[in-house]
């Protein structure tokens, strides 16, 4: 197997395009392998993440017509964009999406989808084995138990896909915090998303404008 190392290997958002793969009431249901408000919220602060970033984003569904329509939460981040609604359950088989991540003309190529056994892995291996530098962000994905996401991993890997969790991968985006152009629009993410990192944030903007008192005299 080819190490993943080296500057390189890191993700940049101008190299970048994110899948995101049947976030749909269907797939929520059956998902045992995390907290379901813990997915909708890490696949949420995924997308608005990519927005900050400018890193284009294809919104893909399986027969939304019986499973449902993709979370609100993630179409609202992209209001008016048309969402590709699939009947094959391997995304990379179905030729209008292959066609939207080729026509951004970016090599990085990062999934999140559920479930991670089926319609995660399917397209990460395939797309890994025609030459695709693929990602998973594993948290904003998830399977029908833990074994069957855990394992799905591990295939994955064995297959030579990289995984990441979301804020990793918004911070590898960030590089650096003295790119102001996008820590602003970063910082409104974690402040929102991150939970205990934006609140503990939030606070430090109270406690830095709250006046000292003054020593007793």
């Amino acid at each position: 197997m080819k190490f993943r190392n080296g500057l390189d290997s890191l993700l940049r958002p101008e190299d970048s395009v994110l899948v995101l793969i049947d976030h749909q009431p269907y797939q929520l249901t059956n998902l045992n392998s995390h907290d379901p408000h813990m997915v909708v919220n890490n696949t949420t602060a995924l997308a608005k993440s990519a927005k900050v970033f400018g890193v284009p984003t294809i919104l893909t569904s399986v027969i939304a017509e019986r499973g449902g329509v993709i979370f609100p939460q993630v179409t609202d981040v992209f209001p008016g964009q048309e969402v590709i609604d699939r009947t094959f359950i391997n995304t990379w088989e179905d030729e209008k999406v292959v066609d939207a991540v080729k026509a951004t003309g970016r090599k990085q190529l990062i999934i999140a989808g559920l479930w991670t056994e089926i319609c995660v892995a399917m397209p990460a291996i395939q797309a890994a084995g025609e030459g695709w530098d693929v990602t998973v962000i594993t948290d904003a994905s998830g399977g029908v138990s833990v074994e069957a996401h855990e394992v799905a991993i591990q295939r994955m890997i064995q297959a030579g896909v990289n995984m990441m969790t979301w804020l990793a991968l918004a911070a590898e985006w960030q590089r650096d915090w003295a790119r102001l152009d996008t820590a602003v629009g970063l910082t409104e993410v974690l402040k929102q998303h991150a939970v205990g990192s934006g609140i503990a944030y939030l606070w430090e903007q109270q406690l830095l404008a709250t006046p000292v008192p003054k020593a007793a005299g």
